[in-house]
């Protein structure tokens, strides 16, 4: 295997950094053993499997060298080890390359969700609420907990926006593929006539951003409070509670009022904006990179139709990597694991053709 140079030398960084690790005075400092953990989880999986993969090639090399001993009975040995070892070792190699790509640096994040109604006025407002709905569904069965940021409710059960905050451990490395337009197409609650429709929606998926991550200087900073108020002038707050920051250099603008605390919501309000500058800042990363993305699957242009959400058919089909399923119902359910596999294993196998080609 022509990556085994690769791994020999992770190996070998595995077994110094537990030399370290195992040293009383590195774990007298707390930040040093810290920073040792940390890498030690990076690369332990890599190398436990490349472990595995040395044991499986030789043990089928034993096989092999007692294929041809002269004894039938030893033969046949042999070759019902070697039908077992064959397929083992070429999922091991696999498994390898699959470890060894570039990590995505915020995998590991947690994620800000903005949902916004496209074309088709009520009816694509409620299709927004659904797809928050799917999206609180499928972060609660991973244990993840959603936070409200802002929304903007239509009165009937949708949103013409809403923004909110997934919090948990992988979030970004899950959700990262369902940034841009999502179609749906089914008859709408209000159609008499029983015609089918076409609405859209809008997500972006954008990482957190840590204080190291982006620096934002106050004076590039507007902001502006207000009194907030939900839907049909309910939850109407007698203060003014509602923060609005306007990123001067940018233009960006965002707005938070899910808080009674003007302070809370300008907390909220500032990491919104940060996400909102690291992502502008990740795109910018992207485009440069553009030839090194051909095989991969998109995070993020926002005009780029994604996926078709067809009710009458119980069918979804996405259009990045052609994958229909017949079980929407199940996904607006909050069942997304297949559909969100299916990406990132053709994202991986994107990579890696990069990586050969």
């Amino acid at each position: 295997m022509e990556i085994s140079g690769k791994l020999d030398e992770l190996e070998r960084s595995l077994e110094e950094i537990e030399r370290k690790m195992s040293d009383p005075s590195i774990g007298a400092n707390p930040s040093d053993l810290q920073r040792l953990g940390k890498k030690h989880s990076e690369i332990v999986g890599v190398v436990n499997t490349y472990r595995e993969y040395r044991k499986t090639f030789s043990r089928l090399e034993d096989a092999r060298g007692l294929l041809h001993s002269g004894d039938p009975e030893l033969n046949e040995l042999a070759r019902e080890e070697m039908n077992e070892l064959e397929p083992r070792l070429e999922k091991l190699e696999s498994e390898l390359r699959i470890l060894l790509l570039p990590k995505d640096p915020n995998d590991e994040k947690s994620v800000i969700v903005e949902i916004r109604a496209g074309t088709g006025g009520d009816e694509a407002a409620l299709f927004a609420g659904d797809l928050f709905r799917m999206y609180s569904l499928f972060s609660e069965n991973n244990g993840w907990k959603i936070e409200f940021l802002t929304s903007n409710e239509t009165g009937i059960g949708g949103f013409r926006e809403v923004v909110f905050k997934v919090d948990g451990h992988g979030a970004y490395s899950q959700l990262k593929f369902e940034s841009g337009v999502h179609r749906v197409q089914r008859v709408p609650v209000t159609e008499s006539s029983g015609r089918i429709h076409t609405s859209t929606a809008t997500v972006a998926v954008l990482p957190e951003a840590e204080d190291v991550d982006i620096d934002i200087r106050q004076e590039d900073l507007r902001i502006d409070t207000y009194r907030a108020s939900g839907a049909g002038g309910q939850h109407v707050n007698m203060t003014d509670s509602a923060v609005r920051i306007t990123h001067l250099p940018s233009g960006i603008v965002v707005t938070c009022q899910d808080e009674r605390s003007q302070l809370k919501n300008r907390v909220k309000a500032m990491n919104f904006l940060k996400a909102k500058l690291y992502d502008m800042e990740i795109r910018e990363q992207q485009q440069k990179m553009a030839a090194e993305r051909k095989g991969q699957v998109g995070t993020g242009d926002r005009s780029e139709r994604i996926r078709t959400y067809n009710f009458p058919q119980n069918r979804v089909t996405d259009h990045r990597i052609g994958l229909t399923l017949y079980r929407l119902d199940s996904m607006m359910e909050g069942n997304l694991q297949e559909m969100i596999s299916a990406l990132v294993m053709a994202d991986q196998s994107g990579k890696m053709r990069s990586m050969e080609g």
